[in-house]
């Protein structure tokens, strides 16, 4: 090899080490720093993950993700494999959750992956899923005093959402719940019911979307009046 082909491979080789450095500074470094910058000062909330919290200042949560409300398994533990969790009847509860897969790590709603069941609306399993949750739906919130018809529950009691980290249910859903979560709190219906309106959101924009309850800012505030 002569003299100039090992100085032109060093200068190519130098040019090549010189790009790595100068990409890995803006890329990894600059550009990373920059919009976490712009994010923090004009976004500071939804930067920090859109933490919810309660009356106390504790962080319970995230507004952008769904979380079940169950009752802990015997001696702390989730229960046997393949034990379907107890719904702890004195909070609101959030959509079915049927992911994508679980996580021992993640025992706070079962999905590991953003996703749906992916199953067709002919599915027979998918089928045998939204019959047993309407049957509980229709046992679970009907009380002395009041009945649920399985006419009167919504689609969204019943099916998970397309990704399966939605954090809303419909107010139809949040309505048929109230006399149920009354009576488990020592609550009266109108308490719950004025509770519910003051956290349904309407269209954004007046026309974007549905008429929606956030799950988890409407339990910290039943929490809150429920300790009055």
């Amino acid at each position: 090899m002569t003299k100039n082909s090992v100085r032109r491979s060093a200068r190519l080789l130098g040019a090549g080490l010189r790009a790595l450095l100068v990409l890995t500074l803006v890329c990894g470094v600059v550009y990373p720093l920059t919009v976490t910058g712009v994010a923090q000062a004009l976004f500071p909330g939804r930067a920090d993950g859109s933490k919810t919290r309660d009356a106390e200042g504790r962080v319970v949560g995230s507004a952008l993700i769904g979380q079940r409300y169950d009752l802990p398994g015997k001696a702390g533990e989730a229960g046997e494999a393949g034990e379907e969790p107890r719904p702890d009847l004195r909070w609101f509860q959030p959509r079915p959750s049927r992911g994508l897969g679980t996580s021992t790590v993640n025992t706070r709603y079962e999905l590991l992956l953003s996703g749906a069941t992916n199953r067709s609306g002919d599915n027979p399993e998918l089928l045998a899923w939204v019959k047993a949750a309407r049957a509980s739906v229709v046992r679970e919130n009907s009380t002395a005093t009041y009945r649920v018809r399985p006419a009167d529950v919504p689609p969204d009691a019943v099916t998970s959402s397309g990704s399966g980290l939605d954090p809303h249910i419909s107010p139809a859903y949040a309505a048929l719940q109230v006399h149920r979560v009354a009576a488990r709190n020592g609550l009266t219906v109108r308490e719950v019911e004025r509770l519910v309106a003051r956290h349904t959101e309407g269209r954004t924009l007046g026309f974007v979307g549905e008429p929606r309850v956030h799950v988890l800012g409407l339990n910290t505030a039943l929490r809150d009046l429920a300790r009055n």
